[in-house]
């Protein structure tokens, strides 16, 4: 006999779907005819399936090891540990200062991305058990380009994923980027126009008015920077995404002829060859800064009008530093 109490991650939810992840190699019509027998219960009472679960359910199920090891996959993925730059944790979220070159989330089921080293990392520290991931597997929930650095949020219990989602897709929580980018900008403006990637290529274009003729749909974006400091050849620019879309960031600066310094696919090859000897850049300057939470609702209303905020990369700082764009240190 198997018993499952029901966890904060599992409650709310229809007691057959839950039973569909435990006992995922069997098919419905199995599960229903245990609920009939009596062989699985809630609450020791027999039980339909249609019920909404609550936290402390008591599931039993009255299967031999054999049969219910025959039904149930393991989670037999093994997860990698690596040293994550973790900015802040809770019961709820992880925020994580991601590194270059790693993906956000998996591209190819052979990818090992961030995802799976916060899973690795939750194991690692007992804050996560093989078990658990049967019924609900924690996620990151934005994405940065490989290349791009700074803050990723991870939802590590079902409040998390799905308060941290919200807010992501209603825009409650402001995004601001630092890049270094070619040439002087004095003025602090706000820009707009419309995004078409060509998946082809993994390029997107930007134009001032949607695409008629393309058969990649065209997205409207806005985009606002702020001019921090310049030395006449260099510029840091704070940006804050106002729109999410792939690339949005480089493409757009790169569009009014300020491209990001190491910016290989949007920027300039000949000025980024002389980076990357200098300072070893081979990818773009741009790292997630800092994240200002607007009202959050809920379990996780403490985040409310919180600021976090993602230390810059080694050799972000080295040239920022001898490139005369620090601010009295503080960047």
């Amino acid at each position: 006999m198997k018993e499952i109490i029901v966890s904060s991650n599992e409650a709310g939810q229809r007691f057959d779907k839950l039973l569909q992840k435990y006992l995922n190699n069997a098919p419905s019509s199995f599960i229903y005819k245990m609920l009939r027998k009596k062989n699985i219960t809630l609450n020791n009472k027999k039980a339909g399936g249609n019920e909404k679960l609550v936290v402390g359910d008591i599931i039993k199920i009255f299967l031999s090891d054999d049969t219910y090891n025959k039904f149930s996959s393991k989670t037999t993925n093994s997860y990698p540990c690596t040293s994550l730059d973790i900015v802040y944790e809770d019961e709820n979220i992880l925020l994580i200062n991601k590194p270059a070159n790693m993906l956000s989330q998996k591209a190819t089921a052979k990818d090992i991305s961030l995802n799976e080293y916060m899973i690795g990392y939750l194991l690692k520290n007992q804050r996560l058990t093989e078990e658990e991931m049967v019924s609900f597997k924690p996620s990151v929930c934005n994405r940065l380009d490989r290349n791009t650095t700074g803050l990723i949020i991870a939802g590590v219990s079902l409040a998390g994923l799905q308060v941290m989602s919200d807010l992501l897709k209603n825009r409650l929580i402001d995004k601001y980027y630092l890049c270094v980018v070619s040439g002087k900008i004095t003025d602090t403006k706000q820009i707009d126009g419309y995004l078409t990637k060509d998946s082809k290529t993994n390029k997107v274009k930007i134009s001032n008015s949607k695409s008629a003729t393309s058969k990649d749909e065209s997205d409207y974006i806005k985009t606002k920077y702020i001019p921090i400091i310049s030395n006449g050849a260099l510029t840091l620019l704070k940006v804050k995404l106002i729109t999410g879309k792939p690339h949005q960031i480089r493409a757009h600066l790169s569009s009014i002829n300020h491209p990001i310094i190491g910016d290989y696919k949007y920027g300039n090859r000949q000025i980024n060859n002389l980076f990357k000897e200098k300072y070893n850049i081979t990818s773009q300057l741009l790292h997630s800064y800092e994240l200002d939470f607007h009202k959050v609702d809920g379990a996780l209303d403490y985040l409310s009008d919180k600021t976090f905020n993602a230390p810059l990369p080694d050799n972000f700082v080295k040239l920022i530093e001898n490139e005369g764009l620090n601010v009295n240190g503080e960047i």
